[in-house]
């Protein structure tokens, strides 16, 4: 037998070629595209996206066109800044271009690597699941989605299977996602309305530990999904009820889900707010928003050992819940820089001061206006809720919004914090006579002496009788009663 018989012949070692860029991709530069129609931003959304976010934002005075952003602020043309109390929904956790994040995109980007091969193992999945299993021991493994809303399908879907059992209950007024199994856990009909059927599970109000126990004596319960702070209103669930519930469920073999895709990651002040009360340990734990630095979309759902092997019990059911995009290398960079930055800058010990310090001093307004009712919440996630007045010429004006539609004294409010403050807050739901703040996690004390002076001048504003506020206010219920 010759040598080349009994050898394997070996192919040479080449490197891959350079990725040249084809000719149509050697004309396309971003910054001339946004340069040539950026200005059409507007009427494209009119045009081609969903038409009414236009109209909303032209109505209320919100079509601003800001050129710039880092970390808690926004620049326009004319270089005024703005603030943002909002942080994208809760995404910007740690404000916008993080330049840690930042750098760990251009080296993931830079370094080529064979992603989304889809039958290899690379390895920053591993490690990003091995980093945010830390923060909460009692778990043991990971799926990576995309969104939050797919966070919390993953849950569902987990729990179901684990348990052999069809309902979820979900608490009142709760909100978990759009999608039709996380809109089925959806405690506000208006998202609801129109989608029907949706899947049978069941509502009961936060905090109601009878209302739990009754469900669960039906025996077909697998799981309650709960966020540990609403964020619709802000409402938190009451002391010792996480743990308590933890306790019904388990003594009737279901699940406890917790839903921190808004409060994980630090917004309350501890890493998770379900870790603010001792002994609570979810079966299963969704995070998303903050994981993507505020760059690309990233989710997790958190479980224990024994729920993933029992859902991926076999080799043939290894694929029976992924996701195309899931683990991808930009998303998982992100996501280990995040978690980075969380550590080396001290974000989540900065949420809960700076938190403090605003919640304790919006609280102290309580007294001196009339107007406004209550300051609750926890960390930076603050709702900052308005009541009835009780001067007879304020009382008046109130009920002219109320009848109209209720929730316009909270966008009474918001607004001219933009357009006189250049501070960007939401209301909390609809319907609602509440703000809530959920600004990026780094802000600072300036800032919160900047949101403070400037609530106060609008709080002086809406009880001083008249003025361009309550004008607003008109144009308001005329707004209104015109969509009804």
């Amino acid at each position: 037998m010759t040598p080349s018989e009994s050898q394997p012949v070996e192919s040479p070692t080449a490197e891959p070629p350079p990725v040249e860029p084809s000719p149509a991709a050697k004309g396309f530069d971003i910054a001339t595209l946004l340069a040539e129609r950026g200005g059409e931003r507007y009427d494209l959304h009119a045009k081609h996206l969903n038409h009414q976010l236009p109209r909303m934002l032209h109505t209320i005075g919100f079509d601003k066109v800001y050129e710039r952003a880092e970390g808690a602020h926004f620049w326009d043309a004319e270089g005024q800044d703005y603030l943002d109390m909002l942080a994208g929904f809760g995404v910007m956790g740690l404000g916008r271009h993080n330049p840690v994040v930042r750098k760990a995109l251009h080296d993931v980007l830079d370094a080529g690597l064979a992603d989304l091969t889809r039958f290899d193992c690379q390895p920053l999945p591993g490690l990003l699941a091995e980093k945010l299993l830390t923060y909460s021991p009692h778990l043991d493994r990971v799926f990576f989605g995309n969104s939050g809303t797919e966070a919390v399908e993953t849950a569902l879907k987990f729990a179901r299977y684990a348990t052999g059992r069809p309902r979820i209950l979900y608490c009142s007024h709760a909100f978990h996602g759009l999608t039709t199994g996380s809109l089925s856990v959806n405690g506000e009909d208006g998202f609801r309305d129109g989608f029907a059927p949706l899947l049978p599970d069941t509502a009961i109000p936060l905090g109601d530990l009878d209302a739990l126990e009754r469900e669960l004596k039906r025996g077909d319960v697998a799981a309650l999904i709960v966020e540990p702070i609403q964020g619709k209103g802000v409402h938190e669930s009451p002391p010792g009820y996480l743990r308590a519930a933890q306790e019904l469920l388990h003594r009737h073999k279901a699940l406890l889900i917790a839903d921190e895709v808004q409060t994980g990651l630090g917004r309350t002040g501890d890493f998770y707010a379900y870790q603010h009360e001792a002994g609570v340990e979810p079966d299963l734990l969704c995070v998303s928003k903050a994981l993507s630095g505020g760059y690309v979309p990233v989710s997790a759902t958190l479980g224990k050992e024994w729920i993933f092997k029992k859902v991926y019990s076999s080799m043939d059911r290894v694929l029976v819940h992924s996701a195309s995009f899931g683990s991808n290398a930009q998303a998982m960079a992100a996501g280990l820089a995040t978690l980075s930055v969380m550590d080396d800058e001290g974000v989540v010990a900065n949420a809960r001061h700076t938190g403090d310090l605003l919640r304790t001093r919006l609280a102290a307004l309580v007294d001196r206006y009339e107007l406004l009712r209550e300051v609750r919440g926890r960390g930076l996630m603050i709702g900052i809720e308005f009541g009835k007045p009780t001067s007879l010429g304020l009382r008046s004006r109130w009920a002219m919004l109320q009848a109209a539609r209720k929730g316009l004294f909270a966008q009474m409010v918001v607004v001219p914090l933009l357009q006189r403050h250049r501070i960007l807050t939401q209301v909390s739901g609809d319907h609602l006579e509440v703000i809530k703040l959920i600004p990026p996690l780094i802000i600072d004390e300036a800032d919160v002496d900047r949101f403070v002076e400037a609530f106060t001048a609008v709080m002086d504003d809406a009880h001083g009788g008249g003025g361009l506020m309550w004008d607003f206010g008109r144009t308001l219920v005329k707004q209104a009663v015109a969509n009804r």
